[in-house]
């Protein structure tokens, strides 16, 4: 799945931060992830005391 920046999305779970599973974020990335991630995006927003993590697209879901 593709996402754009700003997208909002739903962690359904996260290998880099298992604490942000069931948390909804923003997607900080403006192109698609490339190997520098690890074909990861990076979410942002997710908690007061959670950074950014780097999720797969199968981890993620669009949200409202």
């Amino acid at each position: 799945m593709t996402f754009r920046a700003g997208d909002r999305v739903l962690i359904v779970s996260c290998e880099d931060d298992p604490r942000a599973a069931g948390r909804t974020g923003r997607i900080l990335d403006e192109v698609p992830p490339g190997p520098l991630t690890g074909g990861r995006w990076t979410v942002d927003r997710i908690g007061w005391l959670i950074a950014p993590v780097l999720c797969h697209a199968h981890e993620l879901k669009p949200s409202r």
